[in-house]
């Protein structure tokens, strides 16, 4: 058969991985990933972490194995970690969520943003507004569902998007407004005009609006803020977030949603018919987690952001033009005074030349507005020190 047809192409295209011929390519991140070991390049590019989270943690997953956690968990999740989500969302803001009805333990945030926009996605009419640079998954499951993909850009120096495109953006065929906060790749931390433009936007147009907060416990310089806990947001909003990020567990692929009972049935009819549930010993492991003390919170996040001063601080002496991220795992460096101006052909050099492997911006735009980000490359900070130290000294012979 020549050509294999169904939603796959779409789905390719939509993630800017389908080429004219109609081959599939691998993403950015496999080729980077696979290039730093061909190279014995340290990996700064794909974000996930070397280092274990919290013994506690790791021990409740052993204990339950040992204790026979090992076959399929409820649907909704084990009652357990529904209820330690439910106590992390009122103790860190304040927000009442009724475990039973209102929370959905998926596999990772990934699962849950997938199954939630195939789940309120009806028509081929429907917009889903994202904001530029994106997370690529965001436009593959977009395509997948058959909508259309409206991207508001967050232009440099802040990253902030402008509120007059946002509410262009936003009309009468927007479904869906999805926010990132903090944001991949950009590291920005969404202003509260912006977040409160958002929900006076979804109010008006009967939107939906959907958010991705993984790096919630990751936002340097001050408390996290959910778009849920804005007045008249939270009957339209369903928050996601997951464990990878929080405690270093990004292979266990545990997360979460919650919001309106109605919407979090609508998003279990479709998520049941995917993985149907998953990681029955890491549930109760991560209940334990979201339970710790607010000193483990405090110094992940002071740890990560000396991380970053130290990354940055590097980039710097090797003459990038570096944009301080306020939260998140990422740094976005200006590589054009180093003769990076085509950002994606720096970084594809940049593991046999230095040693170095990162990642291009324009992974993370539209092809119509990749002038907008020339130059930007994104380089992950969640490393142990020792390793962001000799990626530090590698970068400096760039200079």
């Amino acid at each position: 058969m020549d050509v294999i047809p169904g939603a796959w192409r779409r789905t390719a295209a939509g993630a800017g991985l389908l080429s004219p011929e109609g081959e599939v390519a691998p993403t950015i991140f496999a080729e980077m990933s696979a290039a730093a070991v061909r190279f014995d390049a340290i990996n700064l590019g794909q974000g996930f972490p070397d280092e274990d989270g919290p013994a506690a943690v790791l021990e409740a997953a052993r204990e339950a194995i040992s204790q026979g956690a090992n076959q399929y968990p409820p649907g909704r999740g084990i009652p357990e970690l529904r209820r330690a989500i439910c106590e992390h969302q009122q103790r860190f803001y304040g927000l009442d969520v009724d475990p039973d009805t209102e929370v959905l333990v998926t596999a990772g945030a990934t699962e849950a943003l997938t199954a939630t926009l195939l789940a309120l996605i009806d028509s081929p009419e429907d917009e889903v507004v994202v904001f530029e640079p994106y997370y690529d998954s965001y436009a593959a499951v977009v395509a997948l569902a058959g909508a259309r993909l409206h991207t508001v850009r967050l232009r440099r120096p802040d990253f902030q998007p402008d509120l007059d495109e946002l509410a262009a953006a936003v009309n009468e065929r927007t479904r869906i407004i999805l926010v990132n906060d903090p944001h991949n790749p950009t590291g920005v931390v969404f202003a509260p005009e912006v977040q409160a433009e958002i929900v006076r936007l979804a109010q008006e147009r009967d939107a939906i609006i959907v958010t991705d907060e993984v790096y919630e416990h990751l936002s340097f310089h001050a408390p996290h803020v959910p778009i849920a806990t804005l007045p008249g947001a939270a009957e339209r909003t369903l928050t996601i977030s997951s464990a990878g990020k929080t405690f270093s567990a990004t292979g266990w692929k545990i997360g979460w949603v919650h919001g309106p009972a109605a919407l979090i049935t609508a998003v279990l009819a479709v998520k049941q018919f995917l993985t149907y549930v998953n990681g029955s010993p890491f549930q109760p492991a991560i209940a334990v987690g979201l339970r710790l003390p607010d000193a483990y919170f405090d110094e992940a996040r002071a740890a990560l952001q000396r991380k970053h001063e130290l990354l940055g601080d590097a980039l710097r002496a090797a003459g990038f033009e570096v944009h301080p991220p306020q939260g998140g795992y990422f740094t976005v460096a200006d590589a054009t005074a180093l003769g990076g101006a085509d950002a994606a052909a720096f970084c594809r050099a940049l593991p046999e030349r230095v040693g170095v492997a990162a990642i291009p911006i324009s992974a993370f735009v539209a092809t119509a507005h990749q002038d907008d980000y020339a130059g930007l490359v994104r380089f992950a900070a969640c490393k142990r020190v020792d390793v962001l130290e000799e990626g530090a000294r590698r970068l400096a012979s760039l200079r």
